[in-house]
């Protein structure tokens, strides 16, 4: 797995992004059973960061936690289903990689919302790309029973890497 993350917050953190970014992308994609080495990118940004992408790319004027561009169109969640046709513009000519998507954080919101949860900075850091990775490979939470699947999914993956609300 290719695994880029950027910080142009510049915002020092007491664990590695790289590597729980990484290790949590991982285990989603062996949750869901990805036939394919795949390729994710991660922006950790600031609110006005988060506004201008929201306002840009969902027509969205507001400061988001996460932004999920996926880089496929998924007939089924879940389900790597790729034609021949599609090929070209999913995998990643030099490397045959899974152009899975873009991850984008607001470090401000993270911050936050860890407080306001009351857990750690890492835990509410690895819930977010969970979260933004079940939005990669297809899933979605605007109907009650979609959101309890990914909710349940998100946990699962958490508590199995051992990132609990501590």
């Amino acid at each position: 797995m290719t695994f880029c993350a950027e910080n142009e917050t510049g915002e020092e953190f007491p664990f590695s992004i790289e590597e729980t970014g990484r290790t949590v992308c991982e285990k989603v994609l062996e949750a869901e059973q990805c036939p394919y080495e795949a390729a994710v990118n991660l922006l950790l940004t600031d609110g006005e960061g988060i506004r201008e992408l929201n306002r840009q790319y969902r027509d969205t004027d507001r400061v988001t936690d996460v932004l999920s561009f996926p880089g496929l169109t998924f007939a089924k969640a879940g389900v790597f289903e790729i034609s021949p046709e599609q090929e070209a513009d999913c995998f990643d000519p030099d490397t045959g990689e899974l152009l899975l998507g873009d991850i984008c954080i607001c470090v401000e919101r993270m911050k936050e919302q860890a407080t306001d949860y009351g857990h750690s900075l890492k835990r509410e850091f690895a819930f977010l790309v969970a979260h933004s990775m079940f939005h990669l490979c297809g899933y979605d939470h605007m109907e009650e029973q979609e959101a309890r699947m990914m909710e349940q999914k998100q946990e699962n993956i958490l508590a199995e890497l051992g990132i609990t609300r501590d």
